[in-house]
């Protein structure tokens, strides 16, 4: 598999001064728009990443109230829904399945996308996924894949519940390239690089803007860090969802360049309320978080949908309490 970029472009993009970032990122917006001659839109989850998209892109194609589209998955905070309402020109489109259909007939996302998987294929015999397991699975020069499933995750495999990672497919790509293939339209979406190591991969492959996959996609905000967004949100005074609360100085600094050999600090943003938003009962990540975790905050701001996700699936629930307590993450 060729790569566009190695890990030092990356890191050299992602040091650069947000004023370079915006410049970089607009001239992105205008490549994608242009080669598809206006047929494109803008992923819009009503996450503070999507928000800067929209903004960033509309600013750019000022002349052009590009379309903006979210799929409704029900598993979006109430704070979220209230906000996309507020924005202009907003299609809505959903999954053929919600999330209860989804996890009953697939399994629960835990604890990330890539483990899932693994655990997913590897409980219905797939050889690949075996491999991952047992620590037989190599790189591409013959060495020991350092993408095998941690020993901590191996006791998933007799999990007296499923596992998978299907519920990002099928709640989201696939009305999304459903949406594709009916408009002809092509996304912008706002995924970071440092969000997670598929992103990153992602990045290193195809770029910004992938024209050549299965699925093209531009992600003009790639090589910016989460001190991007919350500074961009800041500088230009957006509104965001309240479920992030305000954006505030943490008292440290970071580095950036002005210039490669010419370091400068900048203030680290931080919100007061939720970092992250995306799927209310979404799993991924949930052991790595510090306390209050994102469960222990939803008992106190969404007391309604943390009865509902914990109950049982048979008492009308989720089942997410004997999921959370198999794998030793706290909610109470």
């Amino acid at each position: 598999m060729e790569f566009k970029h190695n890990a030092g472009d990356l890191l050299q993009r992602q040091q650069l001064p947000l004023s370079l970032k915006i410049k970089l990122s607009k001239r992105r917006i205008l490549e994608w728009y242009t080669f598809f001659d206006g047929d494109v839109y803008v992923s819009f989850s009503g996450g503070k990443d999507s928000t800067v998209l929209l903004h960033l892109v509309r600013q750019t194609i000022f002349w052009d109230n590009v379309e903006a589209v979210f799929i409704d998955t029900g598993l979006e905070y109430p704070e979220i829904r209230e906000f996309v309402k507020k924005q202009s020109n907003v299609t809505i489109i959903r999954p053929e399945l919600n999330f209860k259909q989804v996890i009953q007939k697939y399994g629960y996302p835990v604890p990330s996308k890539e483990i899932s998987r693994k655990i997913y294929y590897a409980r219905q015999g797939a050889t690949w996924a075996q491999k991952f397991i047992d620590g037989s699975a190599v790189d591409a020069e013959g060495r020991p894949s350092r993408y095998r499933v941690a020993k901590k995750w191996l006791p998933l495999l007799e999990a007296p519940f499923k596992v998978s990672a299907a519920c990002c497919d099928i709640m989201k790509k696939h009305p999304a390239h459903k949406f594709d293939r009916e408009t002809g339209k092509k996304a912008y979406v706002g995924t970071l690089a440092c969000e997670s190591e598929l992103r990153k991969q992602a990045w290193l492959r195809d770029g910004c803007n992938a024209f050549d996959i299965k699925n093209p996609r531009s992600a003009p905000l790639s090589f910016w860090t989460e001190n991007d967004i919350l500074t961009y949100i800041k500088e230009n005074n957006l509104e965001i969802a309240s479920i992030y609360g305000d954006i505030i100085e943490t008292g440290k600094m970071l580095p950036s360049f002005e210039v490669c050999d010419q370091p400068h600090l900048v203030p680290e943003l931080t919100t007061t309320n939720a970092e992250r938003t995306g799927c209310m009962f979404c799993m991924f990540g949930c052991h790595l978080e510090k306390e209050p975790n994102r469960f222990q905050r939803m008992k106190i701001t969404h007391p309604k949908q943390y009865e509902f996700c914990l109950k049982p699936i048979e008492e009308g629930g989720l089942g997410l309490k004997a999921v959370l307590d198999y794998i030793g993450v706290k909610y109470e």
